[in-house]
């Protein structure tokens, strides 16, 4: 009988991870302290190979049935400074991950999965137990506390499926997704102490007054039950290797979500893990063997666009050199491909 997996976080890489197990019929049990559906901080769009790692999951119908939608181009913003819409090298696909995760918590539970939701996991880290429970809390980092905000949105008109903003104090992506519902997510820098989010989130979405974001949002019509947040955000690069657990998703590492790929690695880390995974169950590898090679497998997959996009988030919180980068990107269409690609 091959031994169970027990993975602690119920997110975009702890579902698609069990449902992976349970489609190589490996037992899994994954524990999940919240509930379905609910709302995530997210920027909602599955860029890079992330299509692809859903495509061999055999999920990417179940999302196109959902109603999933792509995304064909994007454009940026700062000040009044702009990079009009370009295509994007490759479309990204778009879903809420309201609708997402409760999809595919439905899946791992028709496949045979032991789904424990509104259970948080209490037990210690060792063998069969992966960690998939989200980022790491380090509330101030190099002197700044880093804090995300979502919400949905209706009545909003963009330039393009994908919008960034560039503000001061960080930045906000609008994603147009189905039925005409816009994700409005936004990270931000502050050095006093979290604000009083409940009551002035919307003024940190919708940037100052006079801005282009300001004058988007305007007429928006946000959808207060959609408002989440998450602070003591650490978007510092972690090397799997370094750490004790065997951990997935953003509980290994975050990449700045400016780069649109967190959702992307989400899922790569969960099917790496897979196969390792899958031979200690069955007793063919020990468990320090598995880590390992997972540890190895995320390290080599994910080290060189990590630090690409760390060099370009601290790049892009520097007002002039941010300023700089959006002239030679508007003027250089074949800058925005390298970008891309260096961080995918």
């Amino acid at each position: 009988m091959p031994e169970t997996i027990t993975t602690v976080g119920g997110g975009l890489a702890g579902l698609a991870l069990g449902i992976g197990l349970r489609q190589r019929g490996v037992p899994v049990t994954l524990w999940e302290a919240g509930a379905y559906p609910r709302h995530r901080v997210c920027g909602e769009f599955i860029s890079g190979q992330g299509q692809e790692v859903l495509a061999r999951l055999g999920l990417l119908g179940l999302l196109e049935k959902a109603g999933a939608r792509p995304a064909v181009d994007a454009a940026f913003f700062c000040g009044r400074s702009s990079v009009p819409s370009r295509p994007l090298p490759q479309p990204a696909l778009c879903l809420s991950r309201f609708v997402l995760d409760s999809l595919l918590a439905e899946e791992l539970v028709r496949l045979g999965g032991k789904l424990k939701p509104g259970e948080r996991w209490r037990g210690a880290y060792g063998p069969g137990i992966v960690r998939a429970s989200g980022r790491q809390i380090e509330p101030v980092v190099e002197g700044y506390r880093w804090i995300g905000l979502k919400a949905h949105a209706r009545n909003v008109v963009p330039s393009a499926d994908l919008e960034l903003h560039f503000l001061a104090s960080g930045y906000v992506g609008l994603c147009r997704l189905p039925g005409e519902i816009f994700n409005v997510c936004g990270l931000f820098r502050t050095e006093t102490t979290v604000p009083d989010l409940g009551t002035t989130w919307r003024q940190w979405l919708t940037g100052p007054e006079g801005s282009p974001l300001h004058e988007r949002l305007a007429p928006a019509q946000f959808e207060e039950n959609s408002f989440c947040s998450v602070a003591g955000l650490d978007l510092r690069p972690r090397n799997a290797r370094t750490i004790a657990q065997c951990c997935i998703g953003d509980a290994l590492t975050m990449i700045p979500p400016m780069t649109g790929n967190g959702m992307s690695m989400a899922l790569e880390s969960a099917e790496m893990a897979l196969d390792p995974l899958a031979e200690y169950s069955r007793g063919k590898l020990s468990w320090t063997e598995a880590q390992a090679q997972i540890a190895q497998a995320c390290d080599a997959r994910f080290r060189r666009r990590l630090r690409w996009a760390t060099r370009l988030q601290r790049l892009l919180m520097v007002p002039a050199a941010r300023n700089m980068l959006m002239r030679f990107t508007a003027h250089f269409e074949g800058l925005g491909r390298a970008l891309f690609r260096l961080t995918r």
